[in-house]
């Protein structure tokens, strides 16, 4: 179980299903108004929140560096 900001229900972390199984990976979780960001090796530690618009600006940046 995650970290619960409003306390009424349990947050669903993930992580890449492209990360190998070592830990070593950031993990995400998804709410209704913001993205969760947090180190797998330190989930009780701290957690980076964004916008939804801030994540999908992140990702797109990822796809242009990657395709150049």
């Amino acid at each position: 179980m995650g970290v619960q900001p409003d306390g009424c229900f349990p947050i669903s972390w993930r992580k890449s299903r492209y990360s190998a199984d070592q830990g070593n990976c950031v993990e995400i979780a998804r709410l209704q108004t913001s993205v969760l960001i947090r180190d797998s090796q330190a989930v009780s530690g701290p957690v980076l929140t964004i916008t939804p618009a801030q994540w999908a600006e992140f990702i797109l940046r990822i796809q242009i560096t990657a395709t150049n």
